[in-house]
């Protein structure tokens, strides 16, 4: 099963690179905003069907979950609108490198410190040379 979970998260990084430089040219036509836009109200009607056919949970405990939880709309804004604006300007393979760098960087604090519910695990050696091995393939890709 934890295979299966990996080839998962592969496919949906290369959905990434995929998704940032589709928009990364519809951004070019029509605007990036609007081009976030369209990806966010197109993605909203598709979620919504998948979730009135097959949801299971209870949307209305929204007002139940703590406030911080909610903000994750903002960061996946955030996230696509930069993807848009990147794109056309350095390509996606440097775009989507410098992503899994930032991803790496917070996901490291975020395990060492315990934060946001997460295990806690510490930064070791290792993880710290992976992310300088990253930075610099960063650099070589430019």
């Amino acid at each position: 099963m934890r295979y299966v979970i990996y080839i998962i998260a592969l496919l949906a990084g290369a959905s990434l690179s995929l998704e940032g430089a589709i928009y990364g040219e519809l951004g070019k036509v029509i605007g990036e905003l609007e081009s976030s836009f369209y990806n966010f109200a197109g993605g909203s009607i598709i979620m919504g069907l998948l979730w009135i056919f097959f949801g299971r949970g209870k949307l209305s405990y929204t007002r139940e979950a703590p406030k911080w939880t909610l903000v994750g709309g903002l960061l996946g804004l955030i996230y696509l609108t930069s993807i848009v604006i990147s794109v056309p300007f350095v390509g996606v393979g440097i775009t989507m490198v410098a992503i899994v760098i930032g991803q790496m960087v917070m996901s490291m604090f975020i395990e060492h410190f315990g934060w946001l519910g997460s295990q806690k695990i510490a930064v070791n050696k290792e993880k710290v040379f992976a992310l300088i091995s990253m930075v610099i393939a960063l650099i070589l890709i430019y």
